[in-house]
């Protein structure tokens, strides 16, 4: 196989998934990891992929129609202003005793600090999380099973259905918010949240004014799913109005200046 066709097949597995693992890529292609590895950096360096840890993540599209996911660590340096404030927020919202199902994402990361030595119990697929919680928090924690994923950092298994644990709010994050809905690029986030819903009375999202107006391409759920959707103060006074024409309650977070 010549370099110019695995590339051609690197490509070709990227346009129905936002990433892709090396062991994803040797499922396809009949190279060795370091012949694969070469690759990509190829194609990172002409701006075709995006090297990421683990392996390769479509290149995002320019503007506010498309966006790709992006990998944990990077988003964690994105917004960081109007997430510390929308976690704040969503932090007022629980209560001692509280059952909580917490997604993966870099908000949800940062809310979920908030409640580590609060008495209350958290369900969570997300790793960086997990992990953090482990090592400095004093709640109680169930974790998901599965395999991990790196990318999007989270636990996963493709065999089970939604898992033995009932929560009173179901707090998460979103790529992509338009009027058809939530939107997320990932297809494992996707069937998460879809298994994850199923487990939980109130549904809160944490969502920066950014999101508004991107597009991804797994559909999540409707707006009239979501009971309360807390975002910072750049929101505009159309994407305010569509939320609340839906009957979301929205919560404005009061973010610094610096909304880097």
């Amino acid at each position: 196989m010549t370099e110019a066709e695995r590339h051609k097949l690197m490509l070709d597995l990227l346009r129905d998934r936002p990433f892709a693992s090396v062991r994803d890529l040797q499922a396809v292609i009949d190279a060795s990891p370091a012949t694969i590895r070469r690759d990509v950096a190829k194609l990172h360096a002409a701006g075709s992929v995006r090297k990421v840890f683990g392996g390769i993540a479509a290149t995002e599209a320019g503007g506010p129609e498309g966006v790709t996911a992006r990998p944990f660590t990077e988003n964690q340096m994105l917004g960081v202003a109007a997430k510390k404030a929308i976690a704040r927020e969503a932090a007022s919202l629980v209560q001692d005793g509280d059952a909580l199902i917490i997604h993966g994402g870099s908000t949800c990361y940062l809310f979920a600090l908030l409640l580590a030595s609060r008495s209350v119990r958290i369900y969570t697929n997300s790793m960086p999380l997990a992990a953090t919680l482990w090592q400095n928090g004093a709640c109680h924690l169930t974790l998901a099973g599965g395999e991990l994923y790196r990318e999007p950092a989270i636990v996963h298994s493709p065999q089970a259905g939604p898992p033995d644990f009932y929560a009173s709010k179901f707090f998460l994050g979103a790529q992509a918010i338009a009027p058809a809905g939530m939107q997320e690029s990932h297809p494992l986030v996707a069937r998460e949240t879809a298994l994850l819903l199923e487990r939980a009375d109130e549904v809160i999202v944490l969502a920066d004014s950014r999101k508004f107006g991107m597009r991804a391409r797994n559909h999540i759920m409707p707006l009239s799913r979501i009971g309360t959707l807390i975002t910072d103060d750049n929101l505009t006074d159309a994407n305010h109005k569509m939320l609340m024409d839906a009957g979301i309650r929205v919560i404005i977070a009061r973010a610094s200046p610096d909304f880097s």
